[in-house]
């Protein structure tokens, strides 16, 4: 990575300002938090600079606060859980900017933590406003940008504050940007993107990206309508995007010319509603019901898929191959995420329903990385520049 990191820059005594992303889920009957695995991703950088004295402030938003104080997504039960998972007390404040904030900063000392309150209670935080990224690097006398998810968001706690402070990545951002950098400039070959999800809109710019960085393109999820339709296959009552058949066209034409294998399913899971307990059953594509809906990958394209899978040395997969809300429609995705688990190659999942799929299928720590960043890895991938990146010092 060419971006400076915690690593690059003396932290003794210095008053760290670290941006992580604690947008956690909580359960809505207990009010607990329900997954930590982003306040667990963030622990290496947190423990580092504690190692290093360093005043660690953790700042973060949660939720979607709107600029407005909402009781419910105060950020005291997400220090709870930090200061549990690093067995020492995490002081919080009740606003993220201002004279208590500044008091409770003044009277850390080193190696302690704090953490202040939501930052998107202050409206002027998505605005990137200056004087309240000014306010926030007051606090501090280093910046460290751990928060990978929201780095394709122009904020004040992601860009802007580091106009007025030194600013370098943690390591979950490092890993982050050296596994999707290399997936994009270094990958060994064959290499595979498995692309799902349900439009081929959200895809687009992706797609056109790796067309000419990958040897195969397997097509799955809901976006495959679109793909089919673009071929004259009827797909029943699936939504297809009409206004982007002309594209879909356009993108097989050009895998065909840059000599990538663009692989569309040739059998699909369809059902007779949209729903649950719906009558299922799997089809060729040239057989599917005027009036079902498809599902998911059919029992052929998935052994289509996973063959080709078994010989690559790399593999980013981006979208889940069904709706897998509903467990009869999961198959494809698991088939996928078990397939990569078992790969001796570089696995890299990216995108939060993808994230979240393989994590429930436990497979999470069979891959070589599992992105936090569901928009941030999409852009990312897309060959786009995330500001929160771009702010940070070169080396």
């Amino acid at each position: 990575m060419n971006k400076k990191t915690v690593h690059d820059i003396d932290l003794k005594g210095k008053k760290a300002l670290v941006r992580v992303d604690f947008n956690v889920p909580f359960d809505p009957q207990t009010k607990a938090i329900s997954d930590d695995s982003r306040i667990v991703a963030a622990l290496p950088t947190i423990k580092y600079l504690i190692d290093k004295k360093s005043k660690v402030i953790v700042c973060s938003h949660l939720g979607r606060p709107n600029g407005k104080v909402v009781e419910d997504m105060r950020l005291t039960p997400v220090a709870r859980r930090l200061s549990e998972l690093l067995k020492k007390p995490v002081q919080t404040t009740k606003d993220c900017i201002g004279p208590e904030a500044e008091a409770a900063v003044s009277g850390m000392k080193e190696g302690d933590v704090l953490m202040l309150e939501n930052l998107r209670f202050h409206a002027e935080e998505e605005k990137n406003d200056p004087l309240f990224a000014k306010s926030l690097a007051k606090l501090a006398d280093v910046y460290v940008n751990d928060a990978f998810g929201t780095a394709h968001r122009a904020h004040a706690s992601t860009a802007g504050v580091a106009q007025y402070l030194p600013a370098v990545s943690g390591f979950l951002m490092e890993k982050e940007i050296d596994f999707l950098g290399k997936a994009l400039a270094g990958a060994a070959h064959p290499f595979a993107a498995v692309i799902g999800g349900a439009k081929v809109s959200d895809k687009l710019a992706l797609l056109d990206n790796i067309m000419g960085k990958v040897d195969y393109l397997l097509i799955g999820g809901g976006m495959c309508c679109t793909f089919l339709k673009a071929n004259n296959i009827g797909v029943g009552k699936s939504q297809v995007e009409e206004d982007k058949l002309n594209l879909a066209r356009g993108l097989v034409d050009k895998a065909a010319k840059a000599n990538v294998q663009l692989i569309l399913p040739n059998d699909v899971v369809v059902a007779d509603k949209f729903a649950t307990g719906a009558s299922v059953k799997a089809v060729p594509v040239s057989q599917i019901p005027a009036d079902w809906y498809v599902m998911d990958i059919g029992p052929q394209t998935v052994k289509n898929f996973t063959d080709k899978l078994k010989k690559c040395k790399t593999v980013v997969w981006n979208g889940t191959m069904g709706v897998f809300e509903y467990k009869e429609f999961r198959r494809g995705t698991e088939a996928i995420a078990k397939q990569m688990a078992e790969l001796k190659a570089i696995t890299i999942t990216g995108g939060g329903s993808t994230a979240e799929a393989v994590m429930e299928l436990g497979l999470e720590k069979k891959m070589s990385h599992v992105s936090t960043g569901g928009g941030a890895a999409l852009e990312f991938l897309e060959g786009k520049t995330l500001p929160g990146v771009a702010a940070l010092l070169d080396k």
